[in-house]
């Protein structure tokens, strides 16, 4: 009898495809907020599963599938003793799903270098017209309040139309 597809021997090597359907189920089990909390809750501690599910609105039903999933794709550990589960979580797959990902980060790290650009002209601009105190600098000067300006002397108008020489 072989292991099963979700468990590997300790220093057994992993084929590329074996990564792959590892990898996906991380993500899958990753995917719904339900398991990223309970993920969450087993942060440093280790729970049975109706402490789990005490946290939660569903039924126990439901939380043991949700922990099996996370079972299945290595993120959780159970030991059993009789009838009594208790979780444990395994952060190490989601290290192999850091990785994949950061191998992306040369995409979003040049947006986050466009926006460190664009930041740097804004604040050369404000610091340009720091002569000149815009809305939010005069609102802090005045305490809110718009300053009262001086009223223009109004014109005369005369009741008669204008005469075109």
């Amino acid at each position: 009898m072989g292991n099963p597809a979700h468990l590997r021997l300790v220093g057994e090597t992993v084929a590329a495809d074996d990564e792959s359907q590892e990898l996906n189920l991380v993500f899958a089990a990753l995917s719904d907020p339900v398991r990223r909390e309970i993920l969450d809750r087993l942060d440093g501690h280790d729970l049975l599963v109706s402490e789990v599910a005490a946290y939660f609105s569903i039924s126990l039903q439901a939380i043991s599938r949700h922990i099996q999933v996370l079972v299945r794709a290595g993120l959780v550990t159970q030991t059993r003793t009789g009838r009594i589960s208790r979780c444990r979580l395994d952060a190490g797959p989601i290290y192999g799903a850091a990785v994949w990902l950061n191998r992306y980060s040369r995409y979003w790290q040049a947006q986050f270098d466009l926006l460190a650009v664009s930041l740097d002209e804004i604040a050369r601009e404000n610091s340009a017209k720091a002569g000149k105190p815009g809305r939010a600098k005069r609102a802090q000067l005045t305490g809110g309040r718009r300053p009262k300006q001086a009223k223009k002397p109004r014109k005369e108008r005369s009741p008669w139309p204008p005469i075109k020489w």
